[in-house]
């Protein structure tokens, strides 16, 4: 069986329910799956003046935090992160810098990994996110499964070749309904991780 970790970070709540519909995938085709946070950086009072935030917050208190062990036992990693300013939130880049030890250690070579993101506009920075986030994985010696066009899904979503992204209006609703192409791209890395592992072990056994 495949080990998968799905890493968030959610503020009000999209993002986390992206990371629920790839478990739900994943659990479909049978592989072992954690559901992970990040570690929140903001102060209480940022979240505190946000009653979207807030709720969230206290709704996934009981969400385990991710930590380098989990990313070590991983056969395949998927990141859902919302974009702030083009770019990786603040709590999801930290998970990351922390990840030196295992980088350090060759823990992250070969690990599949794929990328999810949301903006509250359609050119928000979706794609700018999901790409700063493969640069990372491509430091660790990671590979890359980003959903492409491999099936047709993808066009109902909204397209993002990279890795699926939605828009969020004002009222904290997704504009585009990605359910399925999230399952799909959950799907697609449990399948490249399957072949990466395969070919490990057969390589152990030459």
């Amino acid at each position: 069986m495949t080990n998968l970790a799905i890493v968030y970070y959610s503020s009000t709540g999209t993002n986390y329910q992206m990371a629920k519909w790839a478990e739900e995938a994943a659990q479909e085709a049978g592989a072992n799956v954690k559901v992970l946070k990040v570690e929140e950086l903001a102060p209480q009072a940022a979240i505190e003046s946000n009653p979207a935030w807030k709720e969230h917050y206290e709704a996934t208190q009981d969400v385990t935090v991710a930590t380098s062990d989990d990313i070590e036992w991983a056969d395949a990693i998927i990141f859902s992160t919302p974009t702030r300013f083009g770019n990786l939130p603040s709590q999801m880049k930290q998970f990351l810098d922390l990840q030196g030890g295992l980088w350090a250690n060759g823990k992250t070579i070969n690990k599949v990994v794929s990328a999810m993101s949301s903006a509250s506009n359609a050119h928000g920075g979706q794609e700018a996110t999901v790409q700063a986030l493969y640069t990372s994985m491509m430091h660790w010696g990671a590979i890359i499964a980003a959903p492409g066009y491999t099936d047709p899904v993808q066009f109902a979503s909204g397209g993002n070749p990279y890795g699926v992204s939605v828009t969020v209006d004002q009222d904290g609703n997704m504009v585009e309904d990605v359910k399925d192409a999230v399952k799909h791209q959950a799907k697609r890395t449990l399948e490249v991780a399957s072949f990466v592992k395969k070919g490990q072990q057969d390589g152990l056994n030459v």
